[in-house]
């Protein structure tokens, strides 16, 4: 079974400063039909303008990742971390019982990034903060997992049952996905084109898939993707 979300079908906000595109229901866009996919709570496309950002606030029992896309995204939280966030590098926190946080784009230049909310297994944990850089644009044509609940082959330790995963493909690559009968899978696409069942999807777009034992995507251009294994 699959579950299509196209890019001009997303919730969208622009404060100005801030303008979001939302896949999920969040904040002030409420969709009951798209309140999430398994655990899979938010992806929100961010674009922040230069000296702008989210002040200090707080969240509880989330797991929550940063995937930068362009500019640096500046991180300080109540656990004393303190960082810049550039393409290549994945922040995760586990809001656990409560953290806050300011992101900020200290830069001239606009900052874009995806966030992304998983719930947790459980509540009240304790909270958390890690970050890593993974070379997804360097070493193309595979998926690199990014998050797991392990920290399989490095990856940035999360509190849920769902795998992250991210990849660069050139045109004509195609990559094969196997899902288990009891998992399920949600496509993310960054950028490019994608060939997946019979759908094109392009930057923005998403798809979910359920009940199914494998699939094979075609890539009809420099393409990025997310990839989430999910309970």
């Amino acid at each position: 079974m699959l579950t299509l979300r196209k890019s001009d079908e997303r919730g969208h906000i622009d404060h100005g400063w801030l303008n979001a595109m939302h896949t999920f229901s969040f904040g002030h866009y409420r969709d009951p039909e798209w309140m999430g996919f398994r655990t899979l709570r938010v992806i929100n496309e961010d674009r922040i303008a230069p000296r702008m950002g989210f002040s200090e606030h707080g969240h509880r029992d989330m797991e929550i990742i940063t995937y930068p896309l362009s500019g640096t995204i500046r991180h300080r939280d109540s656990l004393g971390n303190s960082e810049d966030i550039t393409p290549g590098m994945i922040q995760r926190m586990t809001a656990g019982s409560g953290i806050r946080h300011s992101e900020s784009n200290p830069l001239d230049e606009e900052t874009h990034l995806l966030q992304i909310w998983i719930e947790p297994r459980e509540l009240g944990l304790a909270p958390s903060h890690g970050s890593r850089r993974f070379p997804i644009a360097e070493e193309t044509g595979r998926l690199h997992t990014l998050v797991s609940p392990d920290g399989r082959g490095g990856s940035l330790v999360i509190q849920q049952d769902a795998v992250m995963s991210a990849g660069v493909f050139h045109a004509g690559d195609s990559l094969d996905l196997d899902l288990r009968a009891d998992r399920h899978a949600w496509i993310h696409v960054v950028r490019g084109s994608v060939q997946l069942d019979g759908h094109t999807l392009g930057a923005g777009d998403s798809i979910g898939i359920s009940e199914s034992a494998g699939l094979s995507l075609l890539f009809g251009e420099e393409s990025e993707i997310l990839v989430f294994d999910l309970a």
